[in-house]
């Protein structure tokens, strides 16, 4: 893994899956804030509704955080804070959260990590390369996604279950997103991702309790995203 952690089996219940409408909305709210309400015109607003999509997003939450983000409903003000630390067993570990009350997510965060360790700002963060990463599919099975990245401006490229992860600098990722929608590639996420430099495994039951960790933090609605450097 070395990257994003996800959860695994995610939607089991209505609890979870009305957390993950929760936080696709709030990703949704922050693109329309960032840039234009029109998805047409901010590519990052029409890539995150199209994840939201694939989620069963309903399309009236979808367009009630577009107005929210663009100020034409009450606005709601989320700041995105990293925190940095050590799951159990010493696996590096950054968490992205999307909140709207810093003090109340800080503490949640130190209320999980003493199963760890939390860790001051920069503690972590040197152990991971932060990147540009589009995932992307083509409806033509034969493309060639090595010669499309090389194309691109990209400077790796990862099979990945059904898609292909395109690993690229910060400063390229608007322009290798562009590059490869115009050769027809379907884009699943255009972002800035933290790959760990030295991805690390455990033994079974060692992986498990760090999972069981990982997992407790992805159910805290403020979380956003987990990097880890677990394989």
């Amino acid at each position: 893994m070395g990257a994003q952690w996800k959860q695994k089996g995610r939607v089991e219940n209505a609890a979870k899956r009305g957390q993950i409408i929760s936080k696709m909305c709030k990703e949704i709210i922050l693109a329309a804030k960032a840039g234009d309400p029109d998805p047409a015109n901010n590519s990052k607003l029409r890539t995150v509704i199209e994840a939201a999509k694939k989620a069963s997003v309903p399309r009236d939450n979808i367009e009630r955080a577009i107005k929210k983000g663009s100020g034409l409903l009450e606005p709601v003000n989320y700041e995105l804070v990293t925190f940095e630390g050590f799951t159990p067993h010493k696996i590096p570990c950054l968490v992205e959260c999307l909140t709207d009350n810093r003090n109340r997510t800080s503490s949640d965060m130190r209320a999980i990590f003493r199963k760890g360790t939390l860790g001051a700002s920069g503690s972590v963060g040197y152990l991971f390369d932060h990147v540009g990463l589009v995932v992307a599919s083509h409806s033509d099975s034969h493309q060639d996604a090595e010669e499309a990245a090389i194309e691109a401006g990209a400077q790796d490229v990862k099979k990945s279950d059904s898609e292909f992860e395109f690993i690229c600098t910060k400063s390229d990722l608007i322009s290798v997103t562009k590059a490869l929608q115009e050769k027809g590639w379907q884009i699943s996420s255009s972002e800035f991702v933290y790959l760990a430099k030295d991805p690390m495994d455990l033994p079974g039951e060692f992986k498990e309790e760090v999972e069981s960790f990982l997992n407790e933090l992805d159910d805290n609605d403020d979380v956003h995203r987990i990097f880890t450097a677990l394989k």
